[in-house]
């Protein structure tokens, strides 16, 4: 029975693929939306009635600098970057340039679009590219989007047998007949103004990452860099990605085309500003957004002037050409500096499952530079809301803390410090118009006054001098298969300031402790033989002693270092997954711990 189903499915699968659009019904549904699309303009000016922005004369400032010269401006809240987004949008002259991984129908996601295509109808000419798992998969929005205005347009990175919503069928169908290329993501993030001004980081167009989701919100980074040398990269970057095969337009999709030509045997209204699920909220961010003072005084006077910056960005053909060494540009460049590092790495991720290559590196760093200290940042169970990837991250913690010599720290869900993370956090959860779901609330939430918070920042600092903010998440998805993007940045002053950041959600109050468990020595030698021959099975790894477990800090002592002989007397052990009191978020977790060894390239 269940071969046939999968048999069922590959046949599935070849009728789907066989149906490709002709160049004929993809140049008739182009005619259309030649016809169909607005060509009015709001602005008869020059500057296309661009709002006025200190960016643009940072840019100046940039251009007559002798040397490469960038200002660059850490984006810590979500909120915050959302806002000079706006603006940024708002102060465009000539044109805009988008990528993103994730593209939601809520409020922050439709309020960057209507601000789009605003600065189309100004004259501004805007260009988007998002992937398509998991971006605005209404074919009819999309339909709507290509006839929007003359100035905007969107294409979709690497459909599913060229469809803009993947139904469960065709989902199943692409796994089993061409699962290598439907793995393959487009993971970047950019936002270009004018070539001159880029926000690059981990945020995605969705609630979320911007503090606005009153159940679960990311702690993420971005970085904005104004420059020429910068400025350039980006543009090549997109440019690479616009024009690439796999970059699909609204017309050659099939589900979209379908809809355009009905469109024009039925009209469809032109787009209009949404309604808001939170109108107060959003008049409030467009007035900061107008407001150069605040603008100024938010961003501006907390820049950095810097020599050297780069962007880096994989090719998009990743990781269809093995031997072309731009399809893993970013994390070359990673390894490269993570091999060089000489007292310090911090590093923060959502994800810790760090690949094979990477292993060897650090494991080479340890045996060079023994006193090298590794701090990284990461989820919890509680706070990831990803646990099967959390599962694999648990399997190795031995390898990670006694062979890597990692000094891991564990994202609390409800961190003390969350009113400095997402200002307004106490009153966000009353915000919402249905209860949290089980399944995404971990307790204490007795204790807890605003949603839940999870880390979604990639972040690394190397001797202090060196920085890297972008979309990769250092594990063996953003190695092999998405294509990343991210600035690496060389200055002291804001590796300092990135340190500083990331090292605050590492404090007691926001982070538990992993570390060895405290054992008699012969019972410590038994678990340990009996756990790595557990560790070492890709299947079946079902030995629920692990090597290490999280700590927390008791009243009245100071933070430590797990290699402090007086670490054990200072925190006590609170279970693998404190905060957790989900007994099958438990059992899943043990699961994939047992089993999904051979996933990790997937997950």
């Amino acid at each position: 029975m269940r071969n046939g189903r999968l048999i069922l499915l590959a046949l599935a699968a070849l009728l789907l693929a066989g149906c490709a659009l002709s160049r004929e019904r993809v140049r008739r549904a182009d005619v259309v939306v030649e016809q169909l699309r607005d060509r009015t303009l709001s602005c008869d000016r020059a500057d296309r009635c661009a709002a006025d922005s200190p960016y643009h004369e940072l840019y100046q400032e940039s251009v007559q600098a002798v040397g490469a010269h960038h200002f660059v401006t850490l984006l810590d809240h979500g909120a915050d970057s959302l806002a000079l987004r706006l603006h940024l949008v708002r102060s465009a002259r000539k044109s805009i340039e988008v990528q993103t991984f994730i593209f939601s129908p809520d409020d922050s996601g439709y309020l960057f679009l209507d601000e789009l295509i605003r600065a189309a109808r100004r004259g501004v000419r805007v260009r988007v590219i998002a992937d398509q798992l998991f971006s605005l998969g209404d074919y009819t929005l999309l339909a709507r989007l290509a006839r929007a205005h003359a100035n905007f347009e969107l294409r979709l990175y690497n459909p599913a047998f060229d469809e803009a919503a993947t139904q469960p069928l065709e989902f199943a169908a692409s796994i089993l007949c061409c699962f290598f290329q439907f793995n393959q993501r487009m993971h970047n993030k950019l936002l270009l103004v004018d070539g001159e001004t880029g926000v690059a980081g981990g945020r995605n167009y969705e609630d979320r990452y911007f503090d606005w989701d009153p159940v679960f919100d990311y702690r993420d980074r971005d970085v904005a860099v104004t420059g020429v040398h910068a400025g350039r990269q980006m543009q090549a970057s997109f440019e690479q990605f616009w024009s690439h095969k796999r970059t699909r337009t609204m017309t050659q999709l099939k589900d979209v085309n379908r809809r355009v030509m009905q469109i024009e045997r039925e009209p469809a209204p032109p787009w209009d500003t949404p309604s808001w699920q939170r109108p107060d909220r959003v008049a409030a961010i467009l007035r900061q957004a107008d407001d150069g003072n605040w603008i100024t005084g938010r961003f501006v006077s907390h820049g950095f002037r810097v020599a050297e910056v780069d962007y880096f960005s994989d090719s998009p053909n990743k990781p269809l050409e093995p031997e072309n060494r731009a399809d893993k540009e970013l994390t070359r460049h990673i390894v490269d500096l993570l091999e060089h590092a000489r007292h310090e790495i911090v590093l923060q991720t959502p994800y810790l499952v760090i690949s094979r290559p990477a292993r060897r590196v650090f494991r080479g760093l340890r045996e060079r530079v023994p006193d090298l200290r590794v701090i990284v940042s990461t989820n919890s169970l509680a706070a990831t809301d990803a646990f099967y990837v959390y599962a694999l991250s648990h399997k190795y913690k031995k390898r990670y803390i006694k062979h890597l010599g990692f000094e891991i720290h564990e994202f609390k869900p409800f961190p003390g410090d969350a009113a400095r993370m997402i200002p307004g956090y106490e009153t966000l959860a009353g915000s919402a118009d249905d209860p949290p779901q089980s399944d995404t609330t971990p307790v204490p939430v007795d204790k807890a006054t605003g949603p839940r918070v999870g880390l979604h920042a990639k972040s690394i600092v190397i001797d202090g001098r060196i920085s890297l903010i972008g979309s990769h998440n250092f594990d063996p998805r953003s190695d092999n298969y998405n294509t990343e993007s991210g600035f690496i940045i060389h200055d002291v002053a804001f590796a300092q300031a990135l340190r500083a950041s990331v090292l605050r959600d590492t404090e007691p109050q926001n982070a538990w402790v992993v570390a060895k468990r405290l054992r008699p020595l012969l019972v410590e030698r038994v678990n340990n033989a009996i756990h790595d021959f557990s560790t070492a099975l890709p299947l079946f790894d079902f030995w629920p002693f692990r090597y290490a477990t999280s700590f927390e800090l008791k009243p009245g002592c100071a933070p430590l270092r797990t290699n402090d002989p007086g670490f054990y007397d200072c925190y006590e052990a609170v279970g693998d997954f404190p905060g957790v009191d989900l007994p099958l978020k438990h059992i899943y977790t043990r699961i994939v711990t047992a089993f999904g060894a051979g996933l990790v390239g997937i997950l």
